[in-house]
């Protein structure tokens, strides 16, 4: 059996590192145990720590720390071609390239709090071939398919 695949945008992870209950922070401490695997981009990295040093800079070394302990792939970057190749596949042309990334890392799911481009548009789950939802969503997912196993 391989392991569920998640991809988490900035939101997801600041929610991860801010709430020590929510979902979000479920997901990175199953990536901790190894029950999943996590994937961020580094676009996520610097767009989490900059979200982080504005808002709540007193989490930034939380951050660090569970990034470290959650142990995510990190995928790089599309390229500027790629973005602009890709900019019919959601609504934010700010978005493309995180849906860029968690499609090359070929993941189950993608975890993410921005209803409005991602989830609310059922166009962009279906062009890009992964499941997106909130954390919670996703959550619930992954419970269904190991209880169905």
């Amino acid at each position: 059996m391989s392991k569920i695949k998640v991809f988490l945008d900035s939101s997801a992870v600041i929610a991860g590192v801010i709430s020590s209950s929510g979902a979000a922070r479920v997901l990175l401490v199953m990536s901790e145990n190894g029950q999943i695997e996590t994937f961020i981009s580094e676009h996520v990295i610097v767009e989490s720590e900059r979200s982080l040093a504005r808002k709540v800079p007193q989490a930034l070394p939380e951050f660090r720390q569970t990034i470290k302990d959650a142990r995510p792939k990190i995928i790089q970057n599309p390229t500027q071609k790629e973005i602009e190749k890709n900019l019919y596949l959601i609504a934010d042309p700010q978005d493309v390239p995180i849906l860029l990334s968690a499609m090359k890392a070929n993941v189950d799911y993608l975890a993410t709090h921005n209803r409005k481009h991602f989830i609310d548009d059922p166009k962009v789950a279906e062009m890009s071939g992964i499941r997106i939802g909130t954390p919670g969503d996703v959550l619930a997912w992954i419970r269904e398919n190991l209880n169905s196993e």
